[in-house]
């Protein structure tokens, strides 16, 4: 087992596209590198467009994670296209129960 995280990634103008190209990627690249479980990762939007995801790293690898050439370079990008925010910013999070929309991971369309 490892850590469940939740993550929001704040668009920047104009770069909404290129923000769930990366998400798509994202999971299957840790995979790659062995930094994330095989559990299903979940992604969806908020009503402000912040896109909202949920994986699971492997055991210690986060720690790893920091240290990881390839996803210091993915956080690179990450960056260019976005801001993370805090779930707390969310209008959603004020909510008993939390509602979003889903975003298809396996397919071309967000």
């Amino acid at each position: 087992m490892g850590d469940m995280v939740i993550v929001a990634y704040r668009p920047k103008p104009g770069c909404e596209v290129a923000l769930i190209d990366l998400v798509r990627d994202h999971v299957p690249d840790l995979r790659r590198w062995g930094l994330a479980t095989d559990r299903p990762a979940l992604a969806m939007r908020a009503g402000d467009g912040t896109i909202v995801e949920v994986f699971e790293w492997c055991d210690g690898a986060i720690a790893r994670a920091h240290e990881h050439p390839d996803v210091l370079a993915m956080w690179g990008r990450y960056a260019q296209v976005c801001d993370y925010v805090p779930l707390r910013d969310l209008a959603e999070a004020a909510q008993m129960f939390a509602q979003f929309v889903p975003i298809d991971l396996d397919e071309g369309n967000g």
